[in-house]
C-alpha cells in the first residue's frame, strides 16, 4: 500500500514531465541492474512551469541533477577535471595515473544507472543484452586501450583480478556482512543460478589451464610452442564466447524464471530521464572513460615505479577495485537485506562476463590487431584463478549461507593479493630488455 507521500510524490512526478510514463515497458532488471539503483539517491528533478523557451535548458538541469549528484560518488567526480588538469600541466605521471583511477569510480556507477534507465524503454530482451555488454565497460575499455599499446600483461592482470575481486572480495564481503546482519535469520539462495555460473567459470579455467599445461607439456621440444598456444587460444576463445551466447539466451529467454524468481518484492520503479538523453549522457560517459582509462593505461608503469608497487598489484587489485565498486557496493547492500539471490547474481554474474565474454574478446581483438595475445596467464596467475573458482563453487554448494562463508572468501582474497604484493615480474619493454615491474626487492641485485 503506498503511503500518501509517496503518491503526493508520483503525482507531482507525473504532473512536472508533462508526459505520462504509463507507456514505458517495464524493463528486466538483472542483478547488476539492482546494483546500480541501489547507489542512488532518491532525488526528484524539480522542474518549475512549462515556458518552452528555457524548456530545453531545464531539462539539461535536472538530468545532470540525476546523473551526476544523483550517486554518492559524487564526492569523486572531481577527480575527472583534475586529471585531466594534471595531464595537460604534465604534474607527475603518478599523480595522472592516482586521479584517473579515482575518476573512474563514480563514472563506472553512472554507466550502469544509465543502461538501467535505458532498459526501461527497450524492452527486457534487449535490456538484458544492454546490461550484460555495459555492466563491464570499464574492464573492456581498459583492455582495449591497452592492447592498442601493446601492453598485453596489463590486459591480463586487470581482467583475472576483475574475476577474483568479483568471486572473493564482492562476493566474500557481502556473506560476511549479510551473514553478522543476520545473525538470527536462515539465509537462502537458489542454487541453479550460482551452479550455472560456476559451471561456466570452469570452463572458462579449463581454456586458461589448456595452453599452459600445453606449455609445460612439450617444453624443450623442437615444437613451436608459441604458434600452437596462440592457434589453441584463439579457438578456445571463439567457444567461450559461444558458451556465452548460449548463457544469454539461457538467462533471457528459456530460463528467465531462474533469474527473474529474486526480483518479486523490488518496487516498481519509473525511469527519470528520456531514452535520448540518457543515450547522449551514455555515450558522453563513455568517452570520459575513455579518456582516463588511457591516461591509466599510459601512466600504469610510471606509478609503479614511483610507488615501488609491482605492475601486477597494480593491475590485479587496485583497477578491478575501482571498476567494480558500485557493483560491491550494491552487492553489500542486498546482503544486509537478505536478499542474497541479488547479491550472488551481482557478483557470479560479473565475473562470469568477464570470464567467458571479455577475455575471449580482448584476444580476439588482438587477434585483428596482430597483436599476439593468447589465454595463457602464468602459472602463479592461473592457480590463483583455478583456487579461486574451486574454493567459491564449494563454497556455494549446500544452497544456504553464514559469515563464516565470507571469512573464508575474504581472508583468500588478502593472500592473494599479499601474494602479488611481493611478486615482481619481469616485463619486457619495447627495445626487448627486460626490466623489473616496481623497484627491485632490497639486496636483490639490480639487473
Amino acid at each position: 500500500m503506498e503511503s500518501r507521500h509517496d503518491l503526493e510524490n508520483n503525482n507531482h512526478h507525473h504532473h512536472h514531465n508533462g508526459s505520462g510514463k504509463n507507456g514505458v515497458v517495464q524493463g528486466f532488471r538483472t542483478p547488476e541492474h539492482v546494483s546500480s539503483s541501489i547507489v542512488r539517491k532518491k532525488s526528484d528533478p524539480v522542474m518549475v512551469g512549462s515556458d518552452n523557451g528555457f524548456q530545453v535548458l531545464r531539462n539539461f538541469v535536472a538530468n545532470l541533477q540525476e546523473v551526476i549528484f544523483g550517486t554518492k560518488l559524487v564526492v569523486l567526480f572531481p577527480a575527472v577535471p583534475l586529471a585531466v588538469a594534471a595531464d595537460f600541466y604534465s604534474f607527475g605521471r603518478p599523480w595522472i595515473f592516482a586521479l584517473s583511477l579515482l575518476g573512474l569510480a563514480p563514472l563506472a556507477e553512472r554507466v550502469s544507472f544509465l543502461t538501467e534507465q535505458i532498459a526501461y524503454y527497450t524492452g527486457p530482451t534487449v535490456g538484458g543484452l544492454l546490461n550484460a555488454t555495459c555492466g563491464n565497460a570499464t574492464e573492456m575499455i581498459i583492455a582495449i586501450l591497452a592492447l592498442r599499446k601493446n601492453k598485453v600483461h596489463v590486459v591480463k592482470f586487470s581482467l583475472l583480478g576483475s574475476i577474483l575481486s568479483n568471486l572473493l572480495l564482492v562476493l566474500g564481503t557481502s556473506l560476511l556482512c549479510g551473514g553478522l546482519a543476520n545473525l538470527r535469520k536462515e539465509q537462502t539462495y537458489d542454487r541453479k543460478q550460482a551452479d550455472v555460473n560456476s559451471l561456466l567459470l570452469l570452463l572458462g579455467l579449463l581454456c586458461h589451464l589448456l595452453p599452459l599445461m600445453f606449455k609445460y607439456a612439450l617444453e624443450g621440444s623442437i615444437y613451436p610452442i608459441d604458434t600452437y598456444t596462440l592457434q589453441l587460444s584463439r579457438a578456445s576463445s571463439i567457444v567461450m564466447l559461444l558458451a556465452y551466447i548460449a548463457y544469454i539466451f539461457f538467462q533471457l529467454k528459456t530460463h528467465r524464471q531462474l533469474f527473474d524468481s529474486q526480483e518479486e518484492g523490488e518496487e516498481e520503479e519509473k525511469p527519470v530521464i528520456g531514452f535520448w538523453s540518457a543515450f547522449t549522457w551514455l555515450v558522453g560517459m563513455t568517452m570520459i572513460i575513455s579518456l582516463l582509462s588511457e591516461y591509466v593505461v599510459g601512466t600504469i608503469e610510471a606509478a609503479s615505479d614511483s610507488w615501488g608497487i609491482s605492475v601486477s598489484f597494480i593491475s590485479i587489485i587496485l583497477l578491478p577495485i575501482v571498476g567494480n565498486a558500485a557493483e560491491h557496493a550494491g552487492s553489500i547492500i542486498f546482503a544486509f537485506k537478505n536478499k542474497l539471490d541479488i547479491s550472488l547474481g551481482i557478483a557470479m554474474g560479473s565475473a562470469t562476463q568477464i570470464s567467458m565474454f571479455v577475455v575471449p574478446l580482448s584476444v580476439l581483438v588482438a587477434w585483428t590487431m596482430g597483436i599476439q595475445m593468447d589465454l595463457d596467464f602464468n602459472l602463479l596467475e592461473t592457480g590463483s584463478l583455478a583456487f579461486t573458482i574451486i574454493v567459491t563453487a564449494f563454497t556455494l554448494q549446500d544452497g544456504t549461507s553464514h559469515y563464516m562463508k565470507g571469512v573464508v572468501l575474504s581472508f583468500c582474497y588478502i593472500v592473494i593479493s599479499a601474494c602479488f604484493f611481493v611478486h615482481r615480474t619481469p616485463i619486457t619493454d619495447q627495445n626487448g630488455v627486460v626490466t623489473l615491474g616496481g623497484k627491485p626487492p632490497l639486496g636483490a641485485m639490480a639487473t
